[in-house]
């Protein structure tokens, strides 16, 4: 089989194709063939170092494919039955403990960058019926921190509001989300092109954050001054004031992403006066995942894929990435 190796020094030139025998499975675990995976900023930093693993890694968090032959003791999968990964294999459900988030493919154990991988059952769900395995693997990551962001621990309800920031993975599917519970969505970009998309795609309003730089305030504004419900913020410490100004009073921010940063100031006065809730949110559990695809079947939601790549050139891949083009997902096809 084919796949690929992380090498030192980290960065986008120490991944590796290479060749390697397939596994075959060991008791309780299932032969997954992957046909697709996706790029998550959990992969990128992983790829340059930024997030320490052994050597030779095989990357990628997310993956999706088929079911080619189980192990002894291998339950609730069939040969034939198209899957896609979870992103902590030992978080079955509940709350979230250092135990069961202590494996994560792609990071401690090796990844979804390969023709062949076998893993415990639990380290998998069925795919949406209907789904692609580039569809799929669109879901490990971004998928589920969205739906636990915004259901899970938002609960958004029907004529909430909900704020998404730019056109990633994470606040596109949550704007799909938003719209399928019935609520109101505006959305930021500092791209007019990206904006008419986001309106394409469902958004109520949308804002050029760069030609308005206090656009918490015009997200106010566009709710008649009472305030958003919900913020998806993925931005971090330069974007959480404007995320914060931009809330009801008792909303809800579910803190997801560090794109700008992982240190900064924030105005306490602000959060407690107004007493606004921020859940961190670190992607969620297989359950989380199941209920997610279970809505996702219902509601007929597709994800956006902005791009596809073959698994040799995953260094291009992660470098279109980093050029912040997308809109939407970039994928693997295996």
């Amino acid at each position: 089989m084919r796949l690929v190796r992380l090498g030192v020094p980290r960065g986008l030139d120490s991944l590796r194709l290479i060749e390697e025998d397939p596994p075959e499975p060991r008791p309780g675990e299932v032969l997954v063939r992957i046909g697709a995976s996706s790029l998550n900023f959990h992969d990128h930093m992983v790829v340059l170092g930024r997030i320490p693993c052994a050597d030779d890694r095989v990357p990628m968090t997310d993956g999706a494919g088929e079911v080619v032959a189980l192990g002894d003791g291998a339950e609730g999968f069939a040969i034939g039955d198209a899957v896609v990964s979870t992103f902590y294999p030992g978080w079955p459900t509940g709350e979230p403990t250092s135990a069961a988030r202590r494996d994560i493919p792609g990071d401690t154990l090796d990844g979804y960058a390969r023709e062949y991988v076998c893993m415990p059952a639990r380290a998998f769900t069925k795919a949406p019926a209907g789904y692609t395995h580039r569809e799929a693997a669109t879901l490990t990551c971004a998928g589920v921190t969205a739906w636990r962001g915004l259901v899970v621990r938002g609960r958004v309800q029907p004529g909430d509001t909900v704020l998404v920031m730019g056109t990633g993975g994470v606040s596109l599917f949550a704007l799909q989300f938003a719209k399928a519970a019935g609520a109101r969505v505006i959305a930021t970009s500092s791209s007019e092109e990206k904006l008419e998309k986001l309106e394409r795609l469902g958004a109520d309003a949308v804002i050029n954050y760069k030609a308005v730089p206090n656009w918490g305030e015009k997200a106010r504004d566009l709710t008649e001054g009472r305030g958003v419900d919900h913020v998806i913020e993925v931005g971090g410490p330069a974007t959480l004031a404007q995320s914060i100004a931009a809330c009801r009073i008792g909303g809800h921010i579910a803190l997801i992403g560090v794109l700008t940063g992982f240190v900064g100031e924030v105005s306490v006065p602000a959060l407690f006066t107004n007493e606004i809730r921020i859940s961190g949110v670190s992607i969620g559990s297989r359950a989380d995942q199941e209920d997610m695809i279970r809505a996702i079947t219902a509601n007929r939601l597709k994800p956006v894929i902005d791009r596809s790549f073959p698994l040799e050139e995953i260094g291009g891949a992660f470098r279109y990435y980093e050029s912040r083009k997308h809109f939407g997902k970039i994928c693997l096809q295996l």
